[in-house]
C-alpha cells in the first residue's frame, strides 16, 4: 500500500501527539492528590491501574501509527530521489 504525503505526515504527527499527551497524563496521574489514583495509605487504586493501562496502550498504538507514517514519508522520499 502506498500512503500519500499528507496521510504520512498526519500519521507521524498523530504518533508524536499521542506520546506528548499521554506522557503529560501519566506525570499528572502519578502526582494525583485528589484521592482518585492513590488511597489514604499511598497505594495505587483501580483508577490508577486502569488509566496506566490506557496510557501504555496509547503509547504502543501511537508508536505503531507514528512508525507507519515515518515509513510512508521515507518511502516517498526514496521514490522522489529515484526519479
Amino acid at each position: 500500500m502506498k500512503l500519500s504525503r499528507p496521510v504520512s505526515w498526519f500519521l507521524l504527527a498523530f504518533g508524536v501527539w499521542s506520546w506528548f499527551i499521554w506522557i503529560t497524563f501519566v506525570k499528572n496521574l502519578s502526582k494525583d492528590g485528589s484521592g482518585l489514583a492513590f488511597d489514604d495509605a499511598g497505594d495505587p487504586t483501580s483508577y490508577f491501574w486502569v488509566h496506566l493501562l490506557l496510557a501504555i496502550t496509547s503509547f504502543l498504538l501511537g508508536t505503531v501509527v507514528g512508525v507507519i507514517g515515518l515509513r510512508g514519508i521515507r518511502a516517498l522520499r526514496r521514490e522522489a530521489l529515484a526519479e
